[in-house]
């Protein structure tokens, strides 16, 4: 039995679509049923009814998909173990969607120079989507920012970086006291919905500001724009990525203690998987220079 197959078929159950699930595994919706008919062929009977867009497992495939799921990660594991010094094998890397730029960039090339056998898979999403993924073992390890909580004791963590959060205002402001201009200036606020929004959102409430709300998003280009073309203030984490070409926004500090988020890997403490994650360690403190 190919495992591709198999695979490919615990894709189809979880996403309840041939089409989804042949983006997620970047294949054509053909090849994915044509798999899924030939594992059917073998197996000897129906894995999945379809009804237009929608493919649901059978009673058998629902076993099926249990079963294999174990299986699969069982030849994952299998493939971690190897005698010489080269880690090998397939890793699942979540990252957080601000983190890409900064982190992966220089990360992901170094990782594929050094280790050409190892096999890295990158979903990305929000620090929350992530955490949620690596909690349900959908996920090996992750980039993201650390929660608003405590972690639990079953997850390790390796904090990398630590961005502050300014305020960014118009080229053209003449106002030069981040406080007033939160207060008096229309307000462009990071998403609430998100980790880093919240961030914020609690600074706010402690310095005691109520700013006038005009726009709520979660993609800091954008908000970044919007502040360039004079729609509002904002309060933000200072990225060490540039911001978009030809903006004149300013930066304002905050008095301390300034808010921050902080950046770091976080996996099982009793992951299968730890001499792989150890190797994305190392070279993510050697490509942020936090060693």
């Amino acid at each position: 039995m190919d495992t591709r197959f198999l695979e490919c078929f615990v894709v189809v159950a979880d996403c309840g679509s041939v089409a989804e699930a042949a983006r997620r595994l970047n294949i054509a919706p053909t090849t994915l049923a044509l798999r899924i008919r030939a594992l059917e062929d073998e197996l000897g009977f129906t894995l999945m009814t379809r009804s237009g867009r929608t493919a649901k497992p059978t009673p058998a495939g629902e076993a099926l998909a249990v079963r294999a799921a174990g299986i699969l990660r069982d030849l994952r594991d299998l493939r971690t173990l190897q005698s010489d010094e080269k880690p090998q094998g397939q890793l699942r890397l979540g990252v957080a969607q601000t983190a890409i730029a900064t982190v992966l960039c220089d990360v992901l090339p170094a990782l594929a120079q050094k280790y050409p056998d190892l096999e890295i898979i990158v979903q990305k999403g929000s620090s929350t989507q992530i955490f949620g993924k690596l909690e349900d073992s959908e996920l090996d390890v992750a980039f993201l920012f650390h929660p608003p909580f405590r972690l639990p004791k079953s997850l390790a963590w390796r904090p990398l970086k630590a961005e502050r959060y300014v305020v960014i205002a118009p080229g053209s402001e003449a106002c030069g006291d981040p406080f007033q201009l939160l207060r008096e200036r229309p307000f462009v606020r990071y998403d609430r919905s998100l980790w880093s929004g919240q961030i914020a959102e609690n600074y706010l409430r402690q310095q005691r500001i109520r700013p006038k709300d005009r726009i709520e998003l979660d993609a800091l280009d954008a908000i970044a724009v919007l502040v360039d073309r004079g729609v509002g203030v904002s309060l933000v984490p200072d990225r060490a990525l540039p911001l978009p070409a030809g903006l004149t926004i300013i930066k304002h500090s905050l008095p301390e203690p300034a808010p921050q988020r902080e950046l770091g890997l976080l996996w099982p403490v009793t992951s299968a998987y730890a001499r792989l994650i150890r190797v994305v360690e190392e070279e993510t403190a050697l490509a942020i220079g936090n060693l």
